[in-house]
């Protein structure tokens, strides 16, 4: 899917640089003659928002990183000091922050837009399970993150988690070790994830370059899930048509993010935080960011503690084997009607369980948190497999040029209307 490139260089440097390093060719059939299905809604800008706070959380964190110290007596105290001492450390700290869940909000949609049109099924698996690859390493960046400001949520949040490996077998204990530097969550803990916050977002761009690659190579999915026979009508060129609507869709993110980051900086993280980390002072109430509220109340909806980690981890894990649980031949929701309502129940179980995740564990809370874990995997497991065998699909249009001509074409009856009115 490669868009053929006809670029010319023109001056004698771009001459001489193409012939040594076609770099400039390259980008230009990657991002601008690179053929773009024509009939993408503005849920594929997702794509390039991601990218966008991507690139704006290394830069706030590269910054953030020139006043802070990662060590105990000093880490919340150097915090303090960006909010109030450093030129727009406030805006800084903030805008990282939020850009977080920001990031998470962009990825979770992202995520969903792939569910639902089934972006995941054949030729894009490795694409998938790329994607999938990169939600692991956010998840694990944004948690060592939130362990740096060194407050009681920071802290405990830090002190529950590690624990949760000590249920392995075998390796648990010396895993727990290794990441605490000891025998407790202290300095060690903090310096090992403060290394590791710096390092994984570089990582994760090395891999989003890999999924970007993939995604140019087998060409883009569209809300048809047909794919583009005849490059000149079922697509436009990348360049100005995808980008213009790209550039819209992150102006519009950003907005929503302004919001937060100038109006209600702190609605998204835990008083609690705003308070030193004291290991003799254990909070009501230990919760995660809301991003992993999903993931937690599974891991609290297991008895066993062992069950819950594999619970938790095999919730994620079971995204990438998505291309093969769903065995329907057709992949957009568009055309799968039974599909399309129970992508609904899922997509409210998934709230259910963000909202479970924020509650004590205890009573009904906990009832429920079995019941809708046991549903979040049965949709993946029994569901999808056994719906693709069953489900009556609605027929396909024959290229997507036909599917937007359909979708524009009037009405017989306002077609009617107006020759009535014509004569």
């Amino acid at each position: 899917m490669h868009g053929h490139s006809t670029y010319v260089p023109q001056s004698g440097v771009t001459k001489w640089l193409e012939s040594r390093l076609p770099i400039i060719s390259l980008l230009h059939s990657s991002f601008v003659a690179f053929p773009t299905p024509r009939n993408l809604n503005y849920l594929w800008t997702f794509g390039a928002i991601l990218s966008f706070m991507l690139v704006a959380q290394i830069i706030t964190g590269v910054v953030l990183v020139m006043h802070y110290t990662p060590h105990v007596t000093l880490a919340f105290s150097s915090v303090e000091h960006i909010m109030r001492d450093v030129n727009f450390g406030w805006l800084l700290r903030y805008m990282h922050a939020n850009g977080a869940s920001m990031f998470f909000i962009a990825v979770y949609v992202h995520i969903f837009r792939g569910l639902y049109y089934g972006s995941y099924k054949a030729p894009r698996e490795v694409l998938w399970i790329l994607g999938v690859v990169i939600f692991l390493l956010m998840m694990a960046t944004a948690f060592m993150g939130y362990v740096l400001p060194w407050g009681q949520m920071s802290f405990w949040g830090a002190t529950v988690i590690t624990n949760l490996f000590s249920a392995l077998p075998f390796v648990g204990e010396p895993i727990v070790t290794w990441l605490w530097g000891g025998f407790s969550v202290d300095n060690p803990t903090l310096n090992r994830f403060f290394s590791l916050h710096y390092l994984l977002p570089f990582m994760i761009a090395g891999v989003v370059i890999l999924h970007i690659w993939a995604l140019h190579h087998v060409g883009q999915n569209n809300p048809t899930g047909v794919e583009i026979k005849d490059i000149r009508k079922d697509s436009v060129p990348f360049t100005p048509h995808a980008t213009i609507k790209d550039l819209f869709g992150v102006i519009v993110f950003f907005i929503l993010f302004s919001w937060f980051l100038f109006y209600t900086p702190n609605f998204l993280g835990h008083a609690d935080n705003y308070i030193e980390a004291n290991p003799l002072v254990t909070p009501a109430h230990i919760v995660p960011e809301w991003y992993f509220l999903p993931f937690y109340a599974i891991l609290r909806a297991i008895p066993s503690k062992l069950g819950g980690v594999i619970a938790m981890f095999g919730s994620i894990a079971v995204l990438a084997f998505l291309p093969w649980l769903d065995t329907s031949k057709v992949r957009s929701a568009v055309y799968r009607p039974l599909y399309k309502q129970l992508f609904w129940v899922f997509a409210a179980v998934a709230v259910g369980l963000g909202y479970l995740g924020a509650m004590p564990a205890e009573g009904g809370y906990v009832i429920a948190s079995r019941i809708l874990t046991a549903y979040y995997f049965a949709h993946f497991l029994i569901i999808l497999p056994l719906l693709g065998l069953v489900e009556k699909t609605k027929p396909l249009p024959n290229s997507i040029a036909e599917a937007v001509l359909a979708k524009h074409a009037p009405a017989p009856g306002a077609l009617a209307t107006s020759r009535g009115g014509e004569g």
